[in-house]
C-alpha cells in the first residue's frame, strides 16, 4: 500500500470549487467518519480513492459544529482540498500525482 499523500494540498479558487461540486452531485460516499473519528484506516481508504478518482465525498457523522473541524483534518491528512461540504457530506479533491494521469482538468471544468 502507498504512503498517505504528501504533497501540499492544492489551493482552490471559487470557480473551481463551484466545478469540483457540479462535477461531485452525482457521486456517492466511498468512506464514511463514523463514532470513531478519523482514524488510520479511514486516511488510508480516502488516499486511495483520492488516487483512484482525484474527487470523493466523503460521509461525516457527527454534530454540525464539527464537520467542518474533521473535513479540514482529513484534507490535511490526505494532502487534499476541501471543495464544499454539503449537509453530512464533505467533497475532497486531490489531482494525481502524474500530470498524464489526471481525470479532472480544472482549467477547463471552471470555464464552464
Amino acid at each position: 500500500m502507498d504512503a498517505p499523500h504528501s504533497d501540499a494540498a492544492p489551493v482552490l479558487s471559487g470557480r473551481e470549487r463551484r466545478a469540483l461540486r457540479r462535477l461531485a452531485h452525482g457521486l456517492r460516499p466511498v468512506v464514511q467518519v463514523g463514532g470513531s473519528g478519523i482514524t488510520d484506516g479511514v486516511i488510508a481508504a480516502l488516499d486511495v480513492a483520492l488516487r483512484d478518482h482525484e474527487l470523493v465525498k466523503l460521509e461525516i457523522a457527527h454534530e454540525r459544529e464539527e464537520r467542518a473541524l474533521l473535513a479540514d483534518e482529513v484534507a490535511s491528512r490526505t494532502g487534499s482540498a476541501v471543495a464544499g461540504l454539503i449537509g453530512k457530506m464533505a467533497i475532497l479533491y486531490r489531482p494525481a500525482r502524474d500530470p498524464d494521469k489526471r481525470r479532472i482538468e480544472l482549467s477547463v471544468e471552471a470555464r464552464a
